[in-house]
């Protein structure tokens, strides 16, 4: 088993905050060349850390602490009203799962998706390249998990298996406005609580929560939350 302190982390130079418009960022990285064992990749996410692609990584920002990691214990979530109707309008959706790989009919739905929801983010334009080395690259262990209305590909999420946990890396889907309705997004995280407690896991990891970023206000819908403050992760019901 690798251990934490054998790696070998790195910090980014000042650039661009993706979530605070005129904020500076830097990013603390462990060696990509490193090999990260399940159980270590579970720690490092026990202290904030994420993945993309190949790198693992959280924010280092010496002035600010605006990024807080969150994760749902799943037994003791209660889903509310309207989660429990988003769960039940996507009922006739079928779940597949796969490992991870290129595929067009995944760039379309992710290009539609990005073009859409997030054309003012660093992800826009969206290219092949960016979707292999965001989403398939990496060595932890990780499954697309596809939802489909008949043969129709609707949303995928990208999931890692931790020792403890799921981490529910990315989501993305059909942006038309005839979907709008069966809020995908949501229905994604529902379906990955429901997984976790399916395999007796603990908690659904759902990365960085930031109060004054409107497209991370979502994350606080699911309760309990667990927040990371201080190195200690503390529930909020």
């Amino acid at each position: 088993m690798t251990d934490l302190k054998e790696l070998h982390f790195f910090a980014t130079p000042e650039h661009n905050c993706s979530y605070i418009e005129g904020n500076k960022a830097k990013t603390l990285f462990v060696d990509p060349l490193s090999e990260v064992s399940m159980a270590a990749f579970s720690q490092l996410s026990d202290l904030g850390f994420r993945r993309s692609g190949k790198h693992i990584y959280r924010p280092h920002c010496e002035n600010c602490q605006a990024c807080i990691s969150v994760r749902i214990p799943v037994a003791s979530f209660s889903p509310n009203k309207t989660q429990r109707r988003i769960f039940n309008k996507n009922s006739d959706l079928t779940v597949k799962k796969t490992t991870p790989h290129y595929a067009d009919h995944y760039f379309q739905l992710y290009a539609a998706y990005i073009s859409q929801r997030h054309a003012d983010g660093d992800m826009y334009p969206p290219t092949r390249e960016q979707f292999v080395s965001f989403l398939v690259d990496g060595e932890q262990p990780c499954e697309f998990i596809e939802f489909y209305l008949g043969d129709k590909l609707l949303a995928l999420a990208v999931t890692d298996r931790l020792s403890k946990g799921l981490s529910a890396t990315y989501t993305f889907y059909n942006p038309a406005s005839e979907y709008q309705a069966r809020s995908l997004g949501t229905y994604a995280i529902l379906w990955q609580i429901q997984e976790c407690q399916r395999l007796n896991l603990d908690y659904l990891y759902l990365g960085y929560w930031v109060q004054s970023c409107r497209k991370m206000s979502y994350k606080i819908a699911y309760r309990p939350l667990e927040f990371l403050i201080d190195g200690r992760w503390i529930m909020i019901r």
